[in-house]
């Protein structure tokens, strides 16, 4: 898709700018199940998705920690100038020359002793996760059926409790509760670009999401660990990868209701 050369819009024009797009991917895709995009990497690099990949990073909680090269998103505001942030970062994805650094691995203590290790990027790489997340959100979107309800935007695990409740109260008498173990550190990375190619010819968004995939974890010991399977929980990217690779596991059964919760790693079901 030609973006043209824009500069650098107002976050407004640019929310109304990434909406209406989003818009035409997401009814492009619904009309044609079997339509594969070729052309969405100017859009990850368009400045009215950057500024809102930006805002997006800037305004969640996690803004204030940083990744492996030290820089938060207030250091990037009063030290860098977020204008010039996003130029550099734009003219480097046009260029190809764009690499993702590794995640800053931090372990999260969970009930039991157990740990949860979650992939901490840098800002930078958040802001180009989160304008590719926008690119392809929408495109996945149109193949979702309405009982999934896990990593979805405007849908949370409140809403599919609340239609078991409603199933539940009109003769469904079983609720069927499933779990992929281990689901963000088992995803297999050719699988995962299998499914995404269904839907994306666009061999520069395959190489970026590629690129996230193998950017490698940086330990808590200092070690550098290669990722050649997985996707570290924690990144904006962990649940969009996680969407088109769960569309492999869609549960069919004529007589059977089933629900989705953000909980159950995004099995699908019909």
């Amino acid at each position: 898709m030609n973006t043209g050369e824009p500069e650098l819009p107002g976050l407004y024009s640019a929310g109304r700018r990434v909406l209406e797009i989003q818009a035409k991917l997401h009814r492009w895709a619904g009309d044609d199940p079997h339509r594969r995009f070729d052309d969405l990497f100017n859009l990850v690099a368009d400045p009215a998705f950057l500024l809102v990949a930006w805002d997006r990073v800037r305004g969640n909680k996690g803004a204030r920690t940083a990744g492996v090269d030290g820089e938060t998103a207030h250091y990037i505001e009063s030290e860098r100038g977020v204008e010039g942030f996003l130029a550099e970062l734009r003219a480097d994805l046009r260029a190809r020359t764009f690499q993702p650094l590794p995640v800053r691995q931090r372990a999260i203590p969970k009930t039991g002793g157990k740990v949860r290790y979650l992939g901490i990027a840098t800002i930078r790489d958040r802001v180009a996760q989160a304008s590719l997340k926008l690119v392809l959100e929408p495109i996945f979107e149109a193949d979702f059926l309405p009982c999934s309800y896990g990593f979805r935007p405007n849908r949370r695990a409140h809403d599919a409790v609340a239609e078991v409740h409603h199933f539940a109260s009109r003769s469904y008498e079983w609720i069927v509760e499933g779990d992929i173990k281990a689901c963000f550190d088992e995803i297999s990375h050719p699988a995962l670009m299998d499914r995404v190619r269904q839907r994306v010819g666009d061999k520069r968004i395959l190489a970026l999401v590629k690129a996230f995939l193998k950017a490698g974890i940086l330990t808590e010991d200092g070690t550098l660990a290669d990722t050649s399977a997985g996707s570290p929980q924690g990144g904006l990217c962990s649940a969009e990868h996680n969407d088109p690779y769960a569309q492999c596991g869609v549960m069919r059964s004529a007589g059977l209701a089933g629900l989705v919760d953000a909980g159950s790693a995004g099995e699908r079901c019909a």
